[in-house]
């Protein structure tokens, strides 16, 4: 059956913001405290997603959730009226307010992993919230991530909707940032591709020593049982040790993938020459890799230009690759850039993207996209109200003019005002993507 492989990309929320909460991810640790513009952020986003739609994509957009999140810090023992527990947080705990207000969802590679239906015993798409337990701003995502997903794919003879896996550490799961699907033909039985940064249950296995590996191999292993993979469609790898501890916290910092074509550094995986021996045979020889050597692009450099943070992309017949603006600054990187795509290299147009706002906290645009393969009948069966259009389009961008600030510093999060203002902004967008009640947090 002809199939797609659609985005759905993270709308940014109004309190998209730099409190610097995610440690080993270079960028957002070195832009702490600058003063964000959430306003441009979502306008940023938009643009991307309405440009690849123009392209031909099948493009979708998730929600933001709602933040500050009440809820949590009620349940960590903030009392009063919502005004009052903003007050006590920002005086006894603003890191634990500033966690709270994270924006963080934005960035749905981390939303969940996702199965096409042809990769599955049972025929339908698969979905795994991600519990992101190593970030405690990211932990408390999952449960509205799923109600998000279900209010996008609801139809129960398409998809199928599973829990986080429990949310400790031998678990820890970063969704589809450490998952790429290799295939074809979008349509057919691919090879699902599950990269894992340590072994829970084995210390004596390669593990970084400066940053946290934020997914376990155990947890890629479940989340394969879950979606009923077929045992000679999934290829697990682990990520280097020693690129984790320069920055490269997930996979997608170092490696994107697209049908046949691996693009990666050199230095991306543990065993390397193993892994695309792997990839190969499950592929039937009919791979190709694109690996970029160090001498060419460090992986400082990487990291720095999120030059493996891009979209590969098959539109009409061509390969097109989409990079942040940030990959034109470094000499280096924008020179193989230039080579690789008039080269013999299968990578046919560069579309390079001002993603800013979202760069400077650590997301370039492979961050803000969730890959979600559909076939006719599963795509006619997803909430149309969450695909892109010129209408939405035009309407998402006169929602975040009228409901966004443009300047926000970690010392306005306490500010009742702008909780308001994002309570109101989201009730709006519920009507517009046709969502219904996925906020549960309680409101006083």
């Amino acid at each position: 059956m002809n199939a797609v492989e659609a985005n759905f990309d993270g709308l940014v929320g109004p309190t998209h913001n730099y409190a610097g909460l995610s440690f080993g991810n270079v960028a957002s640790e070195n832009n702490i405290a600058q003063a964000s513009n959430p306003k441009l952020a979502a306008l940023q986003g938009l643009a991307k997603m309405k440009a690849l739609h123009d392209l031909g994509m099948t493009q979708g957009v998730l929600a933001p959730q709602e933040r500050p999140d009440l809820n949590t810090l009620r349940r960590l023992g903030f009392s009063g009226s919502d005004a009052d527990v903003l007050a006590a947080a920002a005086k006894q705990a603003p890191r634990l307010l500033a966690a709270c207000c994270s924006a963080s969802s934005m960035w749905t590679a981390n939303a969940a992993t996702v199965s096409p239906s042809a990769d599955t015993r049972d025929g339908k798409v698969h979905f795994t919230p991600a519990n992101l337990t190593n970030k405690f701003h990211r932990s408390i995502e999952h449960e509205v991530t799923g109600r998000i997903l279900q209010a996008t794919f609801a139809d129960e003879k398409h998809f199928a909707h599973h829990s986080a896996l429990p949310g400790v550490e031998h678990f820890g799961d970063e969704g589809a940032a450490n998952h790429t699907r290799f295939c074809h033909d979008y349509g057919k039985a691919g090879v699902e591709f599950f990269v894992f940064g340590r072994y829970a249950f084995d210390g004596s296995k390669p593990a970084p020593q400066r940053y946290p590996a934020r997914h376990t191999y155990e947890a890629s292993e479940a989340v394969a049982r879950l979606h009923g993979l077929r045992q000679e469609g999934v290829v697990y790898a682990q990520q280097n040790p020693v690129v984790i501890d320069k920055g490269v916290f997930h996979n997608d910092v170092i490696a994107v993938g697209n049908r046949d074509l691996l693009f990666c550094h050199e230095e991306a995986f543990l065993n390397q020459a193993e892994v695309k021996n792997q990839l190969s045979r499950a592929m039937q020889d009919q791979f190709h890799v694109i690996e970029v050597p160090s001498h060419r692009v460090s992986v400082e450099d990487a990291v720095k230009s999120y030059l493996f943070n891009s979209q590969l992309l098959n539109v009409k017949g061509k390969t097109v690759l989409v990079i942040p603006e940030e990959c034109q600054q470094i000499p280096n990187v924008w020179a193989y850039l230039n080579e690789l795509q008039s080269g013999t290299a299968p990578i046919d147009e560069l579309k390079v993207f001002d993603l800013k706002q979202s760069m400077s906290n650590g997301g370039g645009p492979a961050c803000l996209r969730l890959r979600v393969v559909l076939n006719e009948q599963e795509k006619a069966a997803c909430n149309a109200h969450t695909l892109m259009s010129e209408a939405l389009y035009s309407q998402l961008t006169t929602w975040v003019e009228n409901h966004y600030r443009d300047r926000l510093l970690e010392s306005d999060l306490a500010d009742p005002l702008l909780l308001n203002e994002s309570r109101s902004a989201l009730d709006e967008l519920t009507q517009i993507l046709n969502l219904g009640s996925v906020y549960p947090f309680q409101r006083v």
